[in-house]
């Protein structure tokens, strides 16, 4: 079996691999099925809002399945990106709700109430740019990416990865989560920012406004889905391949590993904010909960369960971990910790792969079968399955 670096010069060269294989396009089929149709058709108000946030979490694991299943970067610091997308959302959501005649009562008008609180008397420069809306909804992305940048460049141009990049973000995530609680008159401190009312004079609290941001939701998610597996496909995806399984072998070949670890992390990070700012509006609220170690490492679970290089396990397993937390914790509150523990180490024992891994093991296999027993005799083999 040929290494993904032996085979580089020619994949670079030569694509005859489909954008989707006709079981990828049907899986997305079904996603999409799923999400936009069947769950807003069965679920009352408050589940969709609820399984709404578990997408939110979605847009993370899929950038983990670039990151760390394709580049081979582990990051436990995801949490980061995803408080980082949400808290410039929140902000310009906050502006708006604090309005003059909206806080005509405090001290200073105008200022969102934890400000007055901490006896700040003028809008922070910081917070300046969030008074627009099509400027927030830039920064939502540039502010994490940008973010991702530095963090990638410092440590990724000097070989630092593996364990110690792992150690490095996680600890990126603790101090973030200290600085944001510390900073209570800027951040809103440990309570985070709360009391969100509308998105450009549009009341996001209602349940018809949740319902059409769960749609929202589930069209970015499903259109990231999309890019992802655009860059999978593309050059640059083979080439991130090669790099987590031989990466002197590639540096050796000329590419720059630390512009393209660079690339793969600020992809993460960039996915990770559109699931923040998701969350903000769908929740409304964001705090420094979100931001820390355990739910970075939370999301990481959610790619491990999946498959970590599966898009579409990225999504199926966060799904199967909320669902697994929210009933686990509805009803048997003190244990929901060890049985969320069990299920992570369950899987990942007896399936390493995640439930990409048992799809591709068992279930793949027989639908191959059963396509070929249709097919004409001496007909050709449909074009994706392991026959290839």
């Amino acid at each position: 079996m040929t290494s993904p670096v032996q085979t580089l010069s020619k994949s670079l060269t030569v694509n005859d691999n489909p954008f989707m294989k006709p079981m990828e396009w049907v899986s997305l089929a079904l996603l999409a099925g799923l999400i936009l149709f069947v769950l807003p058709a069965t679920l009352d108000a408050f589940r969709l809002n609820l399984v709404g946030k578990y997408l939110t979490y979605a847009f993370v694991a899929l950038g983990l399945v670039m990151c760390w299943g394709y580049a081979g970067i582990l990051s436990l610091g995801q949490g980061v990106f995803f408080g980082l997308g949400g808290y410039c959302m929140a902000m310009y959501l906050k502006l708006e709700a604090s309005s003059v005649e909206n806080t005509k009562i405090q001290s200073t008008p105008g200022i969102p109430d934890f400000m007055d609180w901490n006896q700040i008397t003028e809008l922070p420069l910081m917070w300046k740019p969030f008074q627009s809306l099509p400027l927030t909804l830039i920064l939502v992305v540039a502010v994490p990416v940008f973010f991702a940048f530095i963090i990638g460049f410092a440590m990724f141009t000097r070989r630092v990865g593996g364990t110690y990049f792992a150690i490095i973000t996680q600890a990126i995530a603790a101090i973030l989560t200290i600085l944001i609680v510390g900073q209570q008159g800027y951040t809103g401190g440990i309570n985070g920012i709360t009391d969100l009312r509308t998105l450009h004079g549009w009341d996001i609290r209602t349940d018809s406004a949740k319902f059409i941001l769960y749609f929202v939701n589930g069209g970015l998610l499903l259109g990231c889905i999309l890019a992802a597996q655009y860059v999978k496909k593309a050059k640059l995806g083979r080439i991130l391949l090669a790099m987590r399984d031989k990466e002197d072998r590639v540096r050796f070949s000329g590419y720059s590993v630390a512009g393209f670890k660079v690339f793969a992390f600020c992809l993460a990070a960039g996915f990770a904010a559109i699931g923040g700012a998701m969350f903000t509006l769908q929740v409304g609220f964001m705090s420094p909960s979100f931001v820390g170690i355990v739910p970075s490492i939370e999301m990481v679970i959610y790619a491990a369960v999946g498959g970590r290089l599966s898009l579409f396990g990225a999504v199926w397993g966060t799904l199967l971990v909320n669902w697994a937390k929210t009933t686990f914790s509805e009803s048997f509150p003190e244990l929901w910790l060890f049985g969320l523990g069990a299920l992570f180490i369950a899987v990942v024992l007896a399936f390493p792969n995640g439930l990409a891994g048992i799809y591709r093991s068992y279930v793949e296999p027989r639908l191959t079968r059963k396509v070929k027993a249709l097919a004409p005799a001496g007909g050709p083999v449909p074009h994706g399955t392991p026959a290839e």
